[in-house]
């Protein structure tokens, strides 16, 4: 893996998350699928990453090991200072509640209950949670909040997702595809939001998707094939959401 930047005068930023020679197996029968094969990837405290690749390449395997959700068959994975794949179940349920928030392609949220209620079930769990209607006010859904999911567009769901998942005031924000159910003005509006949580909170948030177009407008993507990743490019500027072409 190699990685295209200029050192020189740059100060050496956190890492936050380390993935040390990662190994993925699955079980199929007597058939053995290795998902990831020696992956390595740093991720920085407050960055912006895209992992690219296209379906198949590994890139949902390693944002779940990333997250806590899924253990490697080899290799390390570190938060900080600390080895996830040391870590008990309960461990692990802990650390995915106070330090991770997930956004996935499709938005997961309780029908029966309204916008903020959604949000606040993942406050409840929280130890220093934003306002559930703050949090909806972040993702510009304020006077969407007593509405229920049936009542909102699939980026207004999309979006009420976000708002749980920063709710808990999470290290890092894990976002799986998550525009790819959305037309692509729609699209936008989702992008514009996790922009402005990165920015404005400095919240460290990866994105997985098969979209080139999105990694214009990261600090850094990691492009992924056969379940290892080939090599990790600093963009010389983030593109502007709207600016981007798709």
């Amino acid at each position: 893996m190699t990685e295209q930047s200029d050192t020189s005068t740059a100060t050496v930023p956190e890492v936050v998350f380390r993935v040390e020679h990662v190994k993925k197996d699955y079980h199929m029968g007597e058939v053995v699928v290795s998902a990831l094969r020696d992956a390595d990837l740093d991720v920085y405290a407050g960055e912006f990453m895209v992992i690219l690749g296209p379906s198949g390449s590994g890139k949902s395997t390693l944002l779940n090991i990333i997250g806590g959700i899924d253990k490697p068959t080899e290799g390390r994975v570190l938060f900080r200072d600390e080895e996830l794949t040391d870590y008990t179940e309960a461990q692990l349920t802990g650390y995915r509640r106070h330090h991770i928030g997930f956004v996935f392609q499709f938005y997961n949220l309780m029908p029966n209950l309204t916008a903020r209620e959604n949000v606040e079930m993942a406050t409840e769990i929280s130890d220093d949670p934003l306002d559930p209607a703050e949090a909806l006010r972040l993702v510009d859904l304020g006077p969407r909040q007593d509405h229920f999911p049936s009542q909102l567009s699939g980026g207004e769901q999309q979006r009420v997702a976000i708002a749980r998942a920063v709710a808990k005031r999470p290290d890092i924000l894990l976002c799986d595809e998550p525009t790819g159910a959305l037309d692509v003005s729609t699209g936008r509006v989702v992008l514009r939001v996790l922009d402005e949580v990165n920015r404005t909170m400095g919240t460290t948030v990866v994105i997985i998707t098969h979209n080139a177009t999105i990694s214009q407008m990261a600090d850094r993507v990691a492009r992924i094939m056969d379940g290892r990743v080939r090599d990790v490019v600093q963009n010389e500027a983030r593109t502007p959401v709207d600016a981007l072409e798709w």
